[in-house]
């Protein structure tokens, strides 16, 4: 298993807000971190990369317990958060070339994920330029630069309008073959059921259900991952 999470808990003074999740995911999988506001998704992806600590439980990324902060394994992992820092006086590719040079990876890589991303295009606009959409991009791209092992995706598609998300979809499939692990939290119940192998949902800082989409469907007797998340966290 590339992550494997045991009966981790994390309170905010009288808030649970990860309460003794257990957890495992193989390597290889486009796995969805799912629940509502305030589940506690956040906290425990988190927990898992090394940004914060867990109060209790055991936490293994890539054979590595990632708190304290641990610089190798940090250089196998690309995070993309819905904060993610940019260059922003700077052009697209000015931005990845600063990104790679941190990395210590050539500056041909910035070119690379540049066009895997499909930025080509907009290679000399300055990052304030760029569209929502576009913006979103980069940040992928810039945790792309150093071709982690782990890939940690938070909400990338929150700022799009339905088409827009649509054709990021295509995007995403790209990221995960040739043994890349991602996981991906996401609100978009349409979107996790397109792409993940399996989900988790979290509902008050608990494991609710992991299965694939079609497993979900199959045990709550629902036509779609939407219908069946419903009744999970309803139950």
């Amino acid at each position: 298993m590339i992550i494997e999470i045991d009966d981790v808990r994390k309170r905010y003074g009288e808030r649970n807000a990860v309460d003794g999740v257990t957890l495992s995911i193989e390597a290889g999988e486009f796995f969805g971190v799912l629940g509502p506001n305030g589940a506690g998704k956040s906290t425990l992806v988190e927990i898992v990369e090394g940004l914060r600590p867990a109060d209790s439980g055991t936490v293994t990324v890539l054979g590595r317990t990632p708190w304290p902060r641990d610089l190798d394994l940090l250089a196998r992992m690309g995070i993309q958060t819905q904060s993610s820092a940019f260059f922003t006086r700077h052009t697209a590719i000015e931005h990845l070339r600063r990104v790679a040079a941190l990395h210590r990876v050539p500056r041909e890589r910035a070119d690379e994920v540049l066009q895997l991303v499909g930025l080509q295009d907009v290679a000399e606009t300055r990052v304030e330029k760029l569209s929502g959409g576009q913006r979103q991009r980069l940040a992928i791209a810039s945790a792309l630069t150093h071709d982690p092992e782990l890939l940690f995706l938070d909400e990338p598609t929150a700022a799009l309008d339905p088409l827009a998300r649509k054709q990021f979809w295509g995007l995403l499939k790209t990221l995960s073959p040739a043994g890349r692990t991602i996981v991906y939290t996401t609100h978009h119940l349409d979107e996790a059921e397109a792409l993940c192998d399996r989900v988790a949902i979290i509902q008050s800082g608990r494991i609710v259900a992991v299965d694939t989409p079609a497993g979900l469907r199959q045990r709550t007797g629902s036509a779609n991952l939407e219908d069946a998340y419903l009744k999970l966290v309803a139950a």
